[in-house]
C-alpha cells in the first residue's frame, strides 16, 4: 500500500511552534518514505473556529515550504459522509442515543468533576433514555485495545474502563465529535501513516475501535515530542502560545527540528532545509524501528 500521510490542524487561530513540530514530522515522514502528504482542515467544533484562521494557517505551511500534494480537505462539508458512517453503526448495534449531562455522569460516578482529569461514562444509557430527551449518540466501548507506536512503542488502554462510550454527535447541536470526523476522513482519504503530536496518542485507542466497527484499514501512528508551555502543560493558543512567527521560516523549520531529535541542519531558504532534512528525518525512524 502507498505511503499517504496527513496534517489536520483545527483552525481555532494560527499555528504556533508545538503545531509546526507536528506539521514538519509528518511532512517529512511522507517525503522520507516517498509518499503523499496532505493537509485536511479539521473544523467540526465550529463554535471554537476562527474566521480567516485556515487560510492562515495555509499560508503558513506554504512560507515553511510544507505544500500539500492535493487541494486541502475541509471537515464541515462533510457531515453527509460522517451521517452515514452513524447510521452504519448504529444498524450494526454499535452506536446508541445518551440522554445524560455532564451533571448526570458527575453524579453517577459519585464524584465530582477534576480538571485535565478523564469524566469516564459509566454506560447508563446502555439500557435507554429512560424518559430522557436524547443529548447524544455514543459508541459502545467495551475491550482492551492493544496498538504499537513507532516511537512510543507498545501501547495499550482499556478503553471501556478508562474512557467508557463516547460521544460521536452531540444532538443539542449537532456538531461531529473529532473521533468520528478523523476516522471517516483518514479512512476517505486512504491514510496509511498518522504522525501527530503525542498529546493525541490517547485518542488512539477510540479511533482503532471506530475502524473496527466500520471496517476500514486502521493507519501506523508515530507520536512526536511536544513543545511545552511554562506551567509544563502542552503548548496551545489556550495556554498563550503566540502565533508563529515566520519573518525567518528557517528558523521556525530548525526550532521545530530541535525538538524532533534532528541535526542542526543549515541552509538559506526553506525548500533547501527540508532537503536535508528528509534524510536525517529517516535515520531517525530507523532509529525508532531499532531500539
Amino acid at each position: 500500500m502507498a505511503y499517504c500521510g496527513r496534517f489536520a490542524p483545527s483552525p481555532t487561530g494560527p499555528l504556533h511552534a508545538g503545531s509546526l513540530v507536528a506539521a514538519l514530522a509528518s511532512w517529512l515522514d511522507a517525503r522520507a518514505h516517498a509518499g503523499t502528504w496532505l493537509v485536511r482542515i479539521e473544523d467540526v467544533d465550529t463554535p471554537r473556529c476562527v474566521a480567516g484562521a485556515a487560510e492562515r494557517i495555509l499560508a503558513q505551511l506554504v512560507a515553511c515550504g510544507l505544500v500539500p500534494d492535493e487541494v486541502p480537505w475541509v471537515q464541515s462539508g462533510r457531515g453527509d459522509a460522517y451521517a452515514g458512517a452513524l447510521q452504519q453503526l448504529r444498524a450494526a448495534g454499535f452506536a446508541y442515543p445518551c440522554g445524560c449531562t455532564r451533571k448526570d455522569i458527575d453524579r453517577a460516578l459519585g464524584q465530582r468533576h477534576q480538571r485535565f482529569s478523564q469524566r469516564v461514562y459509566p454506560g447508563t444509557c446502555r439500557r435507554g433514555l429512560q424518559g430522557k430527551p436524547k443529548r447524544a449518540m455514543r459508541l459502545l466501548a467495551d475491550g482492551v485495545v492493544q496498538w504499537q507506536d513507532r516511537r512510543l512503542g507498545a501501547q495499550q488502554q482499556d478503553v471501556g474502563a478508562q474512557v467508557g462510550d463516547f460521544v460521536l454527535q452531540r444532538s443539542v447541536d449537532g456538531l461531529w465529535a473529532y473521533q468520528l470526523a478523523v476516522v471517516v476522513d483518514d479512512a476517505a482519504q486512504g491514510i496509511t501513516h498518522v504522525v501527530r503530536g503525542e498529546d493525541l496518542a490517547d485518542n488512539t485507542a477510540r479511533q482503532i475501535l471506530l475502524q473496527r466497527a466500520l471496517g476500514v484499514h486502521t493507519p501506523s501512528y508515530l507520536h512526536t515530542p511536544l513543545v511545552l508551555a511554562a506551567d509544563g502543560h502542552k503548548l496551545s493558543k489556550q495556554n498563550g502560545a503566540l502565533p508563529l512567527s515566520l519573518t525567518e521560516p528557517v528558523a521556525a523549520l530548525r526550532s521545530a527540528a530541535a525538538v524532533l531529535g534532528l541535526p542542526d541542519l543549515r541552509a538559506s531558504a526553506p525548500a533547501d532545509w527540508l532537503a536535508q532534512a528528509v534524510p536525517s528525518w529517516a535515520g531517525i525512524i530507523r532509529a525508532f524501528a531499532n531500539p
